[in-house]
């Protein structure tokens, strides 16, 4: 009877290996999948910022810092974060949607184009643009993260079986 028991935990021991290690093949694909998107983001993100503060700088260089910071005092443009959850392998990781409160893409400048030069409009414009980037690479940074957690407790759980449970359970069965 004992023996038969054995012999039933051993069967379930190794099925729930096998669907283990599918489970932890298919995260580490998503995983590298999601360091490649990241590193095409970030470059992206990098670049546009680039651009962007050296349009700013120009526009600082232009305009005096009491017209500059009075210009940027008040935004015109409000953003809504969304929040919501994608299952990747049991792994809830978060999606991210914004929306801004006006489509119009003059919104973005919070003051009038009289007393302010084209570089800060240029700045604002390439900010704007990277904004999107820069949160979508939140995203992809933070699922990355949760899904090396994932990898890692997947992996001990396979060990865990490989090593030590399976090998236990074959030496009783033995016996």
């Amino acid at each position: 009877m004992v023996l038969n028991q054995l012999k039933g935990r051993l069967k379930t021991a190794r099925r729930g290996h096998k669907l283990l290690k599918d489970k932890r093949d298919e995260l580490m694909r998503q995983f590298l999948d999601n360091v490649r998107l990241n590193k095409q983001l970030r470059a992206k993100v990098e670049q546009g910022l680039t651009e962007a503060f050296g349009s700013l700088s120009v526009a600082s260089a232009i305009m005096s810092p009491e017209m500059l910071e009075q210009s940027l005092l008040y935004p015109r443009q409000s953003v809504e974060l969304g929040m919501t959850y994608q299952n990747i392998m049991s792994v809830n990781v978060p999606v991210y949607d914004f929306q801004t409160r006006n489509s119009d893409p003059s919104e973005i400048f919070p003051y009038g184009f009289a007393q302010t030069s084209g570089e800060l409009d240029d700045a604002l414009e390439k900010l704007a643009e990277v904004f999107k980037d820069m949160l979508e690479l939140a995203q992809v940074e933070k699922t990355t993260q949760m899904l090396a957690q994932e990898i890692e407790k997947t992996r001990r759980r396979v060990n865990a079986l490989e090593y030590v449970m399976i090998p236990e359970l074959e030496q009783n069965i033995r016996y």
